[in-house]
């Protein structure tokens, strides 16, 4: 018998995240359902989908004047993958959401880092609250890839050192960077994703200006591509009337 080989724990960079949506309980009719059960009591999908054309103006009715609770009645669970600080931005948002994060506790941390692409912007000019990202040299794109790699590098192989000395996972993740990929479970309703979307794109339609850091916004844009395929009517009024949550 030979013995199973151990692992290859070299660092590896991305510059990417990954969302997948890996179930749901989410659609128009769920938003129609909820907010027609005070006059109509509960209707069926066949019902709803007679007049799309009075549906479609009740969804953007409640988005417009801002009746929000209808949009509650659904759920959207999305496994995503991306750095830790990210997920940090993600605990803000509290109202709607669920977290389940994978644990250092539990599990040895693998080394995947997150390292800026070439187009993101890494020059921060002008004074707080008018400030702007511009796009950073040859000479600084090379040395943010360097810097990082090699502080990725030398905080792994602390982790690493103390593990092997018997030092428990939870005390030794403590000498790795928030730029590590953690993954996690987060679900949310399509209000709450709303309100999300608000704070963390920018968008050409949005009436209140949002300047999220690119990361997050990365992670929001996959998630709305997966939402607007469920709910395409909430998904239209949402932009129609300026990107605010209801």
């Amino acid at each position: 018998m030979t013995d199973t080989p151990a692992p290859d724990l070299k660092p590896s960079f991305r510059s990417d995240v990954t969302v997948e949506l890996v179930k749901h309980s989410a659609s128009d009719s769920d938003v129609l359902w909820a907010a027609r059960v005070s006059t109509a009591g509960e209707q069926s999908l066949e019902e709803l989908q007679k007049d799309p054309e009075r549906s479609k103006g009740l969804i953007n009715y409640l988005m417009r004047d801002r009746h929000g609770s209808p949009f509650e009645h659904n759920s959207m669970t999305f496994f995503i993958s991306a750095p830790i600080f990210v997920f940090r931005e993600f605990m803000r948002h509290r109202v709607g959401w669920s977290y389940n994060e994978e644990s250092g506790r539990y599990r040895e941390l693998q080394p995947v880092f997150y390292v800026p692409g070439a187009e993101r912007k890494l020059v921060q000019q002008g004074r707080p609250g008018k400030y702007e990202f511009v796009d950073g040299s040859a000479e600084q794109q090379e040395l943010t890839s360097r810097v990082m790699e090699d502080s990725y590098r030398r905080s792994y192989e602390a982790y690493q050192e103390m593990l092997a000395a018997g030092v428990a996972r939870e005390v030794a993740r403590a000498t790795l960077p928030v730029g590590l990929f953690s993954s996690m479970y987060a679900t949310c309703n399509a209000r709450s994703l709303m309100h999300f979307l608000g704070l963390r794109t920018q968008h050409e339609l949005a009436k209140v200006p949002s300047f999220p850091q690119r990361e997050i916004e990365m992670v929001g844009e996959k998630m709305e591509e997966e939402w607007a395929r469920l709910m395409p009517l909430t998904y239209a009024a949402f932009n129609t009337n300026g990107r605010v949550a209801p």
